[in-house]
């Protein structure tokens, strides 16, 4: 019985939304309510049905098919807005992340190439949105967001003689790649505007920037020899197996890479290199290099890496010295604060910011022992002699967790915010981590899919409390104004008036103003501006509810109520104001998407809610910036489409509402 019953439910349910969309027609033909002699199965004969007034309004609020989709638009929006944020746990207002500013819609960051896949995998490397590659066949490739913002720039301008070559090495930085063939040529594109990759005379004669070594651009370097090439911000680093380090780039962007480029012998005309490097990498902010002889972290800056975190301690920090006890340090991955060392023994360690990212190494079998460490911009994925892959450290994007079907992998890759897995062959097991981005990135490098979200649940809220506000103030004083007339009536409209006669939006802007030199979090100033709105527009449900008292109070049941001695304010309240309440639901509907407006234009002119938090008023701002409007038009497009589809679809019920309540109304209207 429960069901048939539930069955039938559904089956309304299914009924009410083909009628509403496609119409009565479609509703009979589909599910089959007229029987063979014609009559209708489902439906009484309208001569002989009799409904109440609000059934009525039911009834003819679902011929309409528009309205039926613009109830369907804002149910879908507000369980959008207000259910979502509890599944995005990894959200932050303030999130900001250099390496992903700007970024247009896409889902293509972890697309390994199909060819790549066939070939089997010899390196992947990523500093930003984009991904190098390069198969065991020698041959390069690239994915991902290529095109650098507004530069005009566009990675994947590849020189044809990277596509004709076999290439040995390959490694991305934040806006230039750099590759070296197998025959010792030197490759690179994207932006020089630092000599990320090209000897020029700007370059050269800039005390900022180390140029790319000669013997680096002529190609004289032995592959072969050739032990790690990499690249950070700004700047592309070579080191060969007998410990020469080639460093070169922009030296603002570390602080500490002067130290470690090659200085000038004039005496001799030679350039001396640093020597005696076992290997390096990029943090965001300096270059890490560990030192054969020295076995430690070097940076050249004195003490900032002299403290180790390890599991082995429960995460306690501990001396560098003291952590080594004797053994070597084999490699170094470094993420965008902090660095993590294999030892030899297959050991890791950390060392940096440890406030910048959570570390939690995973606990590993007696005889079990990491065999490499790769690194993202937040992560760490390691291999170890089992087989097993292991990922830690930050998990923005859920780089770190390893599908189950990873297993019996020989080599760990690191993207940006992604991990990959191969076999002995090469092979891709599985990747996993950020895909992309459905509605690109802002200016911070934050998800605009998850703002418009979290920002659609703080409009909203503001258009929802500030029509409460409105009507608890506007019905109630309507309704006095409207029942008892006189002196009251006389009260209420002047003070309706005067706020009438404000000029709303000036008046809203000097009020949000004032806000601003005030001690306030930010909850409390959102609280300030829906009061704000709430209280300045009462006047308009008090008109409409006292012109409808007004004809009401005249009704034989309320002249009943009162010769039967009921009390002033329940007859107002309780049998006058239920009478009159279809129309101050029309009004409502309309009202709340004015609020939406409203808030929308104040967060727009910077008044309303303010950075970092999120509203779809101060996402639109970068619609004032005629280039970013241009070259980034995904960052207020899809804002833009959203609110007004939602105000839109609002205004619309509400019109439909006045419609069908009103009995003069044609049903065909």
């Amino acid at each position: 019985m429960e069901n048939k019953k539930r069955e039938n439910i559904f089956r309304k349910l299914a009924r009410w939304a083909v009628r509403g969309f496609m119409g009565a027609k479609y509703e009979d033909k589909w599910f089959g309510s007229k029987q063979a002699g014609g009559a209708d199965n489902s439906r009484p004969d309208d001569s002989e049905l009799i409904v109440s007034p609000a059934r009525q309004i039911f009834n003819r609020f679902c011929e309409r098919k528009v309205a039926i989709f613009a109830v369907f638009v804002v149910v879908l929006m507000l369980l959008v807005v207000f259910i979502g944020p509890y599944f995005m746990p990894k959200y932050y207002d303030a999130f900001t992340e250099t390496t992903q500013m700007d970024l247009p819609p896409t889902m293509s960051l972890m697309s390994v190439p199909g060819e790549m896949k066939t070939d089997g995998i010899r390196t992947i490397d990523s500093y930003s949105s984009f991904t190098v590659g390069v198969s065991n066949t020698g041959k390069f490739h690239l994915w991902g967001i290529t095109r650098l913002g507004a530069t005009g720039l566009n990675v994947a301008d590849i020189p044809q003689e990277v596509l004709d070559k076999k290439i040995a090495f390959a490694a991305a930085g934040q806006d230039h790649i750099i590759a070296i063939a197998e025959d010792g040529s030197f490759y690179g594109w994207g932006s020089n505007r630092f000599g990320q990759f090209a000897r020029d005379k700007v370059v050269l004669e800039n005390p900022n920037l180390v140029p790319v070594p000669e013997i680096v651009a002529n190609g004289e370097l032995d592959v072969n020899h050739i032990k790690k090439v990499t690249c950070g911000f700004q700047a592309s680093a070579i080191l060969m197996d007998d410990g020469t380090l080639y460093i070169w780039g922009n030296k603002q962007a570390y602080s500490n890479l002067e130290r470690f480029a090659a200085t000038y012998d004039e005496a001799t005309g030679e350039y001396d290199y640093m020597t005696g490097i076992v290997d390096i990498d990029f943090t965001l902010n300096f270059v890490c290099a560990i030192n054969q002889n020295q076995n430690s972290v070097f940076t050249g800056v004195k003490n900032m890496y002299s403290a180790v975190r390890t599991s082995l301690t429960n995460n306690k920090t501990i001396k560098m010295s003291e952590f080594l006890n004797g053994r070597k340090i084999q490699e170094i991955r470094t993420t965008s604060k902090n660095i993590c060392l294999l030892l030899d023994d297959g050991t890791i360690g950390f060392t940096g910011d440890f406030e910048a990212d959570i570390v939690d190494v995973p606990q590993l079998e007696a005889d079990e022992k990491f065999v490499d460490i790769q690194s993202g911009t937040y992560h760490y994925t390691g291999i170890t002699n089992k087989g097993n892959v292991y990922c830690f450290g930050g998990d923005h994007y859920y780089q770190t967790k390893v599908p189950t079907k990873v297993k019996n992998a020989a080599k760990v890759y690191a993207g940006s915010f992604q991990s990959y897995a191969a076999d002995e062959n090469g092979k891709l097991i599985d990747a996993w981590g950020l895909k992309g981005y459905i509605f690109g990135t802002d200016s911070r490098g934050a998800d605009i899919f998850q703002r418009v979200i979290a920002g659609g649940k703080i409009t909203m809220t503001v258009g929802i409390v500030a029509v409460i506000i409105e009507i608890i103030l506007g019905v109630s004083l309507g309704l006095l104004a409207g029942y008892f007339g006189g002196w009251v009536d006389m009260l209420i409209m002047r003070v309706a008036e005067v706020f009438s006669s404000i000029p709303f939006l000036p008046f809203v802007l000097i009020l949000s103003t004032l806000t601003l030199r005030w001690n306030m979090t930010v909850y409390e100033r959102l609280y300030m501006i829906m009061a704000i709105i709430g209280v300045l527009r009462w006047p308009g449900f008090c008109y409409i509810t006292r012109a409808q008292i007004l004809v009401a109070r005249e009704s034989e049941y309320v002249t009943a109520a009162q010769s039967m001695g009921v009390k002033e304010t329940r007859i107002a309240f309780k049998h006058i104001l239920p009478n009159v309440i279809s129309v101050i639901l029309v009004d409502m509907t309309l009202a709340f998407a004015s609020s939406l407006q409203t808030e929308t234009t104040l967060s727009f002119l910077g008044f309303g809610v303010m950075e970092p938090q999120p509203s779809w008023g101060n996402m639109l701002t970068r619609a004032s910036n005629a280039t970013a409007a241009i070259n980034f038009w995904w960052q207020w497009v899809f804002t833009a489409f959203i609110l007004v589809l939602t105000a839109v679809c609002i205004n619309t019920i509400g019109d439909t509402l006045r419609d069908v309540i009103d009995p003069k109304s044609s049903n065909d209207k």
